[in-house]
């Protein structure tokens, strides 16, 4: 009887892991742009970013985040703040007044249309924060088509979540609010000539919308799409989502509450859910992670740096929210004016080393376009070790992922060869078995590229 309980549980797990592998396979891709598979992305928290929080102040910035390495500068949202049911001094930036104008808290149209000529001078392209799931209550739709809107049993305009009670909620079965959408979708494309956005709740709103306005985006520019959202079925849509389990993964590592294994399994469940030109986003923080839930120094402790340097080389897209090159230590306020402490921090070395290192390592790329991980055999449980190799372009990645100095045997026919350390420039030459020692928290990172 056990044993016959045993053969079906092989078969369910087989059939869950198989069908989880062919669902990937019917999940049609969108077609990236082609200047979307060697860079990284970076969040600008345009309240924040400059004691002046306008357009102008942060263009002296510019400069820096190409220093930096980053590829994609993401704008939260740059349209007016409703002032009905405001929370804060301030409002949240996902309280939208009016899609087809610019919030004046940070300048004007023109102010902006600088901005992104700025960044694109500089080889970096530019993506902005899209709320299409709801609106502030004085949104200029509001009195002019109340239709558009989600309403109670007795026709008052509802919050789309409790605790949003500065916004109300878009009814996506009017097609005339779609296409509205669409529209003001468009006018930023065309008239500041951005290159994409990053969809706010993309979950929250139908999947067939956003279909229809990428397609509808297309005839005009063929733009990145950022989902927050979490799904295999997204990538129809959208270049990349969130991967929100990892990052509560780290987070429980970091606590001593998961081990080394629940990551390995994560990435072997994410490899045949989603398919392989899918861009997943990997984050320690992001503008909701540091308001609410903490910085990386509350939520990781002593693993802050390793997890930062471990999303840079893992598949995926790094993401740097602003200041965490700075070693942004606060919590920063939401609705109100709270400026970032801008310091000198190893972080800014960290993120400049790794994020040029991504733009010129073909086994970093992403998407089909760089290389998988595969595992290499560790004598101790503690460490998360692999190796992506594409072309004649290699990482080998080691990391300590424990509060114990271990020391570990390391296997694998893949690691041998020649590396350099990128953030020393010492050259290593390393065999399929050696020996490690590391401290708690410990990483090593070895590159071999071309250039």
């Amino acid at each position: 009887m056990r044993q016959s309980i045993y053969k079906y549980i092989i078969l369910v797990l087989f059939i869950f892991l198989t069908g989880c592998l062919c669902y990937a396979q019917k999940i049609r891709t969108v077609e990236h742009p082609a200047w979307s598979y060697d860079v990284s992305i970076y969040e600008v928290n345009t309240r924040q970013y400059t004691p002046e929080g306008t357009f102008k102040a942060f263009d002296e910035h510019i400069k820096d985040l190409k220093d930096l390495g980053v590829g994609i500068v993401w704008f939260m949202p740059i349209n007016p703040i409703g002032v009905k049911n405001r929370k804060g001094s301030l409002g949240s930036y996902y309280s939208v007044r009016d899609y087809k104008a610019v919030n004046p808290e940070f300048g004007t149209l023109d102010d902006f249309k600088e901005t992104v000529r700025e960044i694109h001078s500089m080889g970096m392209y530019v993506i902005i924060d899209w709320v299409a799931n709801h609106t502030a209550w004085d949104n200029v739709w509001v009195e002019e088509h109340p239709d558009f809107y989600t309403k109670d049993s007795l026709g008052n305009f509802v919050p789309p979540v409790p605790d949003w009670q500065d916004v109300i909620d878009l009814n996506y079965d009017n097609k005339e609010l779609r296409r509205y959408m669409i529209d003001a979708m468009k006018y930023w494309v065309q008239e500041c000539d951005i290159d994409g956005f990053r969809c706010d709740v993309a979950g929250m709103v139908p999947l067939d919308f956003w279909k229809e306005a990428r397609a509808e985006l297309k005839k005009i520019k063929h733009v990145f799409m950022l989902a927050e959202a979490e799904g295999p079925e997204f990538h129809e849509a959208f270049d990349m989502t969130y991967s929100w389990e990892l990052l509560h993964l780290m987070n429980d590592i970091a606590k001593g509450k998961k081990d080394v294994q629940s990551l390995r399994d994560y990435f072997i469940k994410e490899r045949r859910q989603y398919p392989p030109d899918a861009y997943r986003m990997r984050f320690t923080t992001n503008h909701d992670e540091n308001t609410w839930n903490g910085t990386v120094f509350e939520r990781l402790g002593d693993a802050a740096e390793t997890f930062g340097a471990f999303t840079c080389v893992i598949k995926g897209m790094p993401l740097v929210y602003s200041g965490q090159e700075a070693g942004l230590d606060k919590r920063l306020k939401f609705f109100d004016k709270d400026t970032i402490q801008w310091r000198e921090s190893k972080y800014r070395f960290l993120y400049t080393v790794l994020l040029h290192e991504k733009t010129k390592n073909k086994a970093l790329w992403n998407g089909k376009k760089g290389a998988e991980m595969v595992p290499v055999k560790s004598s101790a449980g503690e460490v998360f070790a692999f190796v992506r190799e594409k072309e004649s372009d290699k990482v080998y990645a080691i990391f300590n992922l424990s509060d114990k100095k271990v020391r570990t045997q390391l296997e694998s026919d893949k690691i041998n060869g020649e590396y350099i350390n990128p953030f020393t420039g010492k050259s290593f030459k390393i065999k399929s078995k050696e020996w490690l020692e590391l401290k708690p928290w410990d990483y090593r990172i070895l590159v071999h590229d071309q250039n």
